[in-house]
This record gives structure tokens, C-alpha cells and sequence, in this order.
């Protein structure tokens, strides 16, 4: 049996709304709860907002996610694809500033089961920072992905390199940052 101790796993796991259900599309739904830093919701814009993946391949994992629901990239109206567009950048940016990456892969799911995911009725971009060798033996061969850094010291990580970036705007500390990408 493979184990690997990722004891920032229990805050998942004790969340309040453990016993929630999700009643249509999680990521509809999450950008309406309360307290962005729980949900882990890193930074939001006009049309769209960034979440940190509970499940990352690296350190930073992010995801860029539309507000309007759909699956298909080529209906989301123009506006919210600049946007979605902007804010990918703006999420490299922050990356850029907490982690200095040697590279980024940028992978859109773009709807149905076969893009992959477990969200495929939702548009959205991974956006993952990588190093040079940062793929050793343990995923090739073992099956296992290590995570150097809890999902909440990440959190910290990159809402303050958003919190820096021009056009930001922070509010309590439970609150995602606000930018405006005009």
C-alpha cells in the first residue's frame, strides 16, 4: 500500500460543509459560499476567479474558472473570455512572484468526460507551475505524487503575490483579492 503523509488533508476532510451537498456545478456554486480563503479562492475579476486545486500536481496548482457555467470555450460570450484570458496571465504573474517556476503548463478542460477532470460541464484552465526535474521516480514509477507544501501555506503563498499585482484590491482576511484586469 502507497502512503504519503499529507496531513493538510484534515482541514478538507473537517470542513464544515463536509456533508453539503453540491446541487448543480461546484464550480457555480463555491464562488457563492462564504469565506473565499476556505473554499480556497484565490483572486476573482469580473467574469471570472481563481481557485487553488485541492489536489495538486505541484505546489501553486491553480485553476482559472469562468463564472458563467458551460463547456464549450467557443460559447462563452467575448467579454468572458478576455477576461478568463487576462486572468491567466495575472495568475502566471502571481506565480511568477510566489514560487519563480522554470516553466508553466497551461491545460483548458473543455467540456465532456474525455477532457478529463472531475468537473468536465464547466470550462476551466490548470494553470501549474513546474521545475526542471520535478518529475521524479515517485509518479513514474510508484504511482504517487509528492506535495512539498500544505494547500494552506499555498493559499498565503499566492494571495499575497495577487494582493501586490496593480489594479488589486483586498478586503477581510477571508476574501479572495479583487482585481480589476481593465
Amino acid at each position: 500500500m502507497d502512503q504519503v503523509f499529507a496531513p493538510w488533508r484534515i482541514e478538507w476532510i473537517e470542513r464544515e460543509e463536509q456533508n453539503d451537498e453540491i446541487d448543480e456545478c461546484v464550480f457555480c456554486e463555491l464562488p457563492d459560499r462564504e469565506d473565499d480563503r476556505e473554499h480556497r479562492i484565490l483572486a476573482r475579476s469580473e467574469h471570472a476567479y481563481v481557485l487553488l486545486n485541492n489536489y495538486p500536481y505541484s505546489p501553486g496548482h491553480a485553476m482559472v474558472i469562468p463564472f458563467e457555467h458551460g463547456g464549450q470555450f467557443r460559447t462563452l460570450p467575448d467579454e468572458t473570455l478576455l477576461d478568463h484570458a487576462k486572468l491567466k496571465g495575472r495568475t502566471i504573474d502571481a506565480l511568477e512572484t510566489a514560487y519563480d517556476p522554470e516553466g508553466f503548463n497551461a491545460g483548458e478542460n473543455l467540456g465532456g468526460a474525455a477532457a478529463g477532470g472531475s468537473v468536465d460541464d464547466h470550462v476551466h484552465t490548470h494553470v501549474v507551475p513546474r521545475w526542471e526535474g520535478d518529475t521524479n521516480f515517485m509518479p513514474a514509477i510508484a504511482d504517487t505524487t509528492v506535495i512539498v507544501e500544505g494547500l494552506a501555506d499555498t493559499y498565503e503563498r499566492l494571495h499575497e503575490a495577487f494582493a501586490a499585482q496593480d489594479g488589486a484590491t483586498v478586503g477581510a482576511t477571508d476574501e479572495a483579492v479583487r482585481l480589476d484586469l481593465e
